[in-house]
């Protein structure tokens, strides 16, 4: 089993380097990949931002992702539940904080993701300064 960096992981969607997209394709055909949780953050930030993609094509590079038959991801589940919740509208990084937690309260300041999150279950408390 390998693990993918942010770069090479990016590589597969955006191709801007063919050489680069085929070498991770091809490290990718001959064995499991590994994606870390960490990656999948920094990977959204990076379609987002840099590269200016819409929340949906993001979502579904990550569905396909998780969908493929020799990719691992590192706690599936949370990452899964995470995915449903940026589908419905919630921040990528909030929605892996929050399913992330699990049922572990999450406390936060902002009061948008809080209201957004209790939508979604779990448990999610605004901080109230004093």
């Amino acid at each position: 089993m390998i693990a993918l960096d942010t770069n090479a992981l990016v590589r597969l969607l955006i191709v801007d380097d063919g050489a680069q997209c085929q070498a991770v394709r091809d490290l990718a055909d001959r064995q499991r990949v590994l994606l870390l949780r960490t990656v999948l953050l920094e990977t959204e930030w990076l379609l987002r931002g840099r590269f200016k993609l819409e929340r949906s094509h993001i979502l579904a590079f990550f569905a396909g992702l998780a969908d493929t038959e020799n990719v691992v991801i590192e706690d599936e589940a949370a990452v899964r539940r995470a995915l449903d919740a940026y589908g419905k509208g919630l921040d990528f990084a909030d929605a892996m904080h929050w399913a992330s937690a699990g049922d572990t309260p999450l406390h936060s300041f902002d009061d948008k993701f809080v209201k957004r999150a209790s939508k979604l279950g779990g448990q999610v408390k605004l901080i109230r300064a004093r």
